[in-house]
């Protein structure tokens, strides 16, 4: 570890020749981030340097005083660019053959609406079309409008689950690196943050509970678990 230490003071001061050495040698690990978020609407090699972003990026903020090793630090940060990579480009592209579907759908089925007097199921628009329905639904859902990740759910907007929270992700997540990443990011806390969040969700207490063990109102508990679980967030993602 010390050999990477130095190399990491030395790209910090500069030397591209370090930091080189440093992204070749941890550029498997991007490869493995990589892997497990790949996208169909992405090719591999254009997540592999958007991670290798994330991957220099944790080289030059790196703090050797922290005691820990490089590819813990390195993998919420290139997870992190690929996320946001998939996240900003995705959801907007429709093929053409889809968009011409769906607009010869629309046709047909405004003219079986008015041969039939009700409106047509999507078995009798595809068997006008000549296609399957699972092609016609598909069309359909490519044709509806994206919604942001970013709303708030509820109709207040005062949520603090947003849409992005809730969906899957397109793609199997690896649980080691997410614990790794989770790990990381709380051990980042102070001292009292991280035992509010250790207690609340590694221990299951109440925030009163929680209020009486770190000897303030419950109220300024969960005005600090809030900030908290923001910032954890941020950092994850």
């Amino acid at each position: 570890m010390t050999d990477t230490y130095s190399l990491i003071n030395l790209a910090r001061e500069g030397d591209k020749t370090a930091e080189k050495k440093l992204v070749d040698d941890n550029l498997l690990l991007v490869h493995s981030c990589a892997r497990k978020l790949m996208h169909p609407d992405h090719e591999y090699e254009d997540l592999v340097q958007v991670g290798s972003i994330g991957l220099v990026k944790a080289i030059r903020r790196f703090d050797t005083s922290l005691g820990l090793r490089l590819s813990t630090y390195a993998v919420p940060l290139i997870m992190g660019e690929i996320k946001r990579y998939i996240r900003d480009d995705s959801g907007i592209k429709v093929s053409r053959s889809l968009r011409e579907l769906w607009i010869k759908a629309v046709k047909v089925r405004q003219a079986l609406a008015s041969e039939l007097f009700r409106e047509p199921t999507i078995g009798e628009i595809a068997e006008c079309l000549g296609t399957d329905t699972e092609r016609l639904t598909l069309a359909m859902e490519a044709a509806m409008p994206c919604d942001s990740l970013n709303r708030p759910i509820g109709a207040d907007g005062k949520d603090d689950i947003y849409i992005q929270d809730v969906l899957k992700s397109p793609v199997g997540m690896d649980d080691e690196i997410d614990k790794i990443a989770l790990k990381n990011a709380i051990a980042n806390l102070g001292e009292r943050e991280k035992k509010i969040i250790l207690l609340r969700y590694f221990r299951g207490k109440t925030q009163t509970e929680v209020s009486r063990i770190i000897g303030v109102s419950q109220v300024q508990i969960s005005r600090i678990e809030k900030r908290v679980l923001a910032s954890l967030r941020n950092s994850i993602e």
